[in-house]
């Protein structure tokens, strides 16, 4: 049968080919601040080839409704969370309303130390107060509402459950309205949101209190962490136009090892070996990389490799590092007090433990003017040190190295800063988070030295595409060069193979095709 379709004046035309199957049937869309009364949507066009493009608009359509009604930082009453029967104003309003009486009533009559018995008595509490109020709710919402009044007494209130979630690593907090997510590499807007800006303000000071930090307008911005070393962000008004705004890094509860990055394919197993054959024989390496490229997690792989009988002295402004070693000396910077005084920077900590007899120095970041004291730590010993730096390239990396460097001492000959850097480094690991989502490293580079002015690099291993059975995929591979730096892996008697640095033959192939 042909398919009709109405054009803007009300007259239909009927096309010349009948053999076209008839997409499944959609239903109207809603009226609402998208779409015109008739339930035609008009900011969006549709398409004769299939019914997921319709549905792409409808999904479209809910998301636009859904951001402007948290622009607006407004939650209309017949909004519902989904599965329940109740709207979001109305589930929000019940549940300050239950935490506000149960929280009167535990001051005074539990130990809080108890968790078991804490838990108890909250629901006793619940399940009293729930019959005083005039609303009816099924087992399933019955639950969620006592599990998320349980979140706002022990826990991180709304965010409690994402927290929870083993999917997400990270979330962020735009205001009360609004919560995003990170999920495999993609950000997606939740359901969640806030009742107003001090309930943000609550949970954001529950994270940072046990820290003996602080975030409020004479100090509204905070970097923090949650016990299971998850680091946080808040920034708050008057600095934030949207109201408070929260960013968590979730950490994993195992922390990722080298065996998940080879099978995910952020390492090849040939970069590993060369990689744990250069941090065992004391080289200094800079993991390098853009925002949430995964600087962290390759700097606790590569730590793994750091022998058990050696001290690890780790510098940090929020602990994130996760090492397994037996003697390791985590050490955290201090924010100024609300005096500006007793402020202990990661400089100071860096200064100090060189004093601590450190086989090796691991500092989570370098930000500042602590460069220049990396820079002589590995000039003057201390082998074996690693850190990261927010970079675009490899090359970058050494250069926001010098900018920092000179930070600190503007004094010094740009030469001199120069010749410490060539000679402090010997690798560079460079990742970055791809279009798709995934992180990979996409360059292991070895500095060689300086020469007329210029740091000399070179790449040992890079990111190609190649075949691998009946597909195409990226991988780092070899470049054919073997490094300098073999001579002092050597040393410590660890030895590779001479054709160990030899490319797969159709990297090698695309190589003499561009020569």
């Amino acid at each position: 049968m042909p398919i009709i379709r109405r054009k803007s004046d009300g007259s239909s035309t009927t096309p010349t080919s009948s053999s076209q199957p008839k997409p499944p049937s959609q239903p109207p869309l809603p009226a609402g601040p998208d779409t015109g009364a008739s339930g035609d949507s008009q900011p969006f066009r549709s398409f004769p080839s299939n019914g997921s493009s319709m549905a792409t608009n409808t999904n479209a359509t809910n998301m636009a409704t859904r951001l402007n009604a948290a622009r607006l930082g407004t939650q209309t009453a017949g909004a519902r969370t989904p599965g329940s029967n109740m709207s979001r104003s109305n589930r929000l309003d019940l549940e300050q309303r239950l935490h506000g009486r149960i929280i009167a009533d535990l001051r005074d009559t539990v130990d809080l130390s108890d968790a078991v018995g804490l838990r108890a008595e909250i629901e006793r509490l619940f399940n009293r107060y729930m019959a005083d109020e005039d609303v009816v709710l099924n087992r399933a919402e019955r639950g969620k509402v006592f599990e998320q009044v349980y979140a706002e007494i022990q826990g991180y209130g709304p965010l409690q459950q994402l927290l929870n979630s083993d999917t997400v690593s990270e979330i962020m907090v735009n205001g009360p309205h609004q919560v995003w997510v990170e999920r495999e590499g993609k950000i997606s807007l939740t359901d969640i949101t806030f009742k107003d800006d001090e309930h943000v303000m609550r949970i954001i000071s529950r994270i940072v209190a046990p820290l003996g930090r602080r975030c409020d307008e004479s100090s509204p911005m905070v970097d923090a962490r949650l016990p299971d070393g998850s680091r946080v962000n808040a920034i708050i008004p008057p600095l934030s136009l949207i109201g408070p705004v929260l960013t968590v890094r979730k950490f994993r509860r195992v922390p990722l090892s080298v065996d998940d990055l080879i099978s995910s394919g952020s390492l090849s197993q040939q970069s590993v070996i060369f990689l744990e054959a250069a941090v065992r024989a004391g080289l200094n390496v800079l993991v390098a990389g853009g925002t949430s490229s995964g600087k962290t997690t390759l700097l606790n792989v590569l730590s793994s490799f750091i022998p058990e009988e050696e001290r690890i002295i780790t510098v940090e402004d929020a602990a994130e590092l996760q090492l397994q070693q037996v003697h390791v000396i985590p050490l955290e910077s201090r924010p100024a007090s609300l005096e500006g005084m007793n402020q202990v920077s990661i400089r100071d900590l860096v200064m100090n433990c060189l004093r601590m007899r450190p086989d090796r120095i691991v500092v989570g970041e370098c930000r500042g003017k602590e460069a220049l004291d990396m820079l002589q730590a590995m000039n003057t010993g201390h082998d074996g040190c690693m850190t990261t730096v927010h970079a675009n390239t490899p090359r970058d990396a050494l250069s926001r190295i010098e900018t920092m460097s000179i930070m600190a001492a503007a004094e010094l000959p740009l030469r001199a800063i120069r010749e410490q850097i060539s000679s402090a480094f010997d690798l560079i690991v460079y990742c970055e988070r791809l279009d798709d989502g995934t992180r990979k490293v996409t360059y292991v580079t070895e500095v060689q030295g300086f020469e007329q002015e210029t740091i000399l690099l070179q790449n040992i291993f890079q990111l190609e595409w190649v075949q691998r059975g009946d597909q195409r995929v990226r991988e780092l591979v070899a470049t054919g060069i073997r490094p300098q730096v073999m001579r002092k892996i050597e040393k410590a008697r660890i030895f590779l193979a001479p054709d160990f640095f030899l490319p797969p033959a159709e990297v090698l192939a695309n190589q003499r095709m561009t020569r």
